[in-house]
């Protein structure tokens, strides 16, 4: 698959997330419209829905095709996303007022009104696993997950650390523990999602979750690269943002070529774990492709 055919299925599958969560959003009748005015500026965002997308892909790698529950797990996770964005880009984290190419939350509102409209739309991810997943069991089964690579083991676990990190000197060992669980862990858990939703056994559980794993930390070594090759307006976001705030990435340890060349080792070790799926994973393939060379 070339490039350009890529892009166009993963814009596909980005529209569809988009619907379902629009979808999802215009039923909350009760929220207050301050918040509401908020929560559907941050879903309306130009995101690349890559998470949602992988849920998807991988469900359908799993069951051929995909089903409501992935759609609605694609949805969920795409919500902790965006509420990890709404808080990260406050004025107590990274103080950033550019995301998704507009104004961050609390620029475009208010910092207290970002807070509760990224609480809102933490709130509302679980909300829905639990009431739009008809079995109960896989509906478990996704909370779980979510929770665990979302929570205070997981990805608080990595931005707190990532906060930490800041004007201090580190090494590679705790800079991995970062983006592993500020990062990795979110990608593990949308491979894992779809893999639930399409039934998966537990080899191929194990694959998909592995598969996650590997292309979310090359994922965050070529967002590193970029905050500092990139513009902000390729990015979407401020760019250089990592160096100003003396930030530990892999470029500032290991140097932008030898960052170059361990996130393409990721995606090589990713593409390699797939094997199992023989050509049903291709997508999967071209997307550990796709986000190594990704200009933004």
């Amino acid at each position: 698959m070339n490039k350009f055919d890529f892009n166009k299925q993963l814009s596909q599958k980005a529209q569809l997330v988009n619907e379902i969560l629009q979808s999802l959003l215009k039923e909350q009748s009760d929220v207050y419209d301050e918040l509401y005015d908020a929560l559907k500026y941050v879903l309306e965002g130009k995101g690349k829905r890559i998470r949602g997308a992988l849920v998807l892909w991988s469900c359908e790698v799993v069951s051929g095709n995909m089903n409501r529950d992935a759609e609605i797990a694609a949805a969920a996770i795409e919500m902790i996303h965006a509420y990890s964005l709404v808080h990260d880009d406050l004025p107590s984290m990274d103080n950033d007022d550019i995301r998704r190419g507009r104004a961050t939350c609390h620029k475009a509102f208010d910092e207290a009104t970002a807070i509760l409209a990224g609480d809102g739309l933490l709130t509302l991810a679980f909300e829905f696993l639990a009431k739009e997943i008809e079995d109960s069991d896989i509906s478990i089964k996704l909370i779980s997950q979510m929770a665990e690579a979302a929570g205070p083991s997981g990805m608080i676990a990595g931005q707190m650390a990532d906060l930490k990190a800041e004007k201090m000197y580190g090494d590679i060992k705790l800079l991995e523990y970062i983006h592993t669980n500020k990062t990795a862990k979110i990608f593990q858990c949308a491979a894992i999602m779809g893999a639930v939703t399409g039934k998966a056994d537990t080899n191929q559980l194990g694959t998909l979750s592995e598969y996650g794993l590997k292309i979310g930390l090359g994922f965050q070594i070529s967002d590193d690269i970029l905050d500092i090759s990139a513009s902000s307006e390729q990015l979407g976001k401020t760019a250089g943002k990592d160096a100003k705030a003396d930030k530990m990435t892999y470029p500032s340890l290991m140097g932008l070529e030898k960052s170059k060349e361990l996130a393409r080792q990721k995606a090589d070790e990713a593409i390699a774990v797939l094997e199992p799926f023989g050509d049903k994973a291709k997508i999967l393939r071209d997307l550990a492709t796709a986000l190594l060379e990704r200009t933004r």
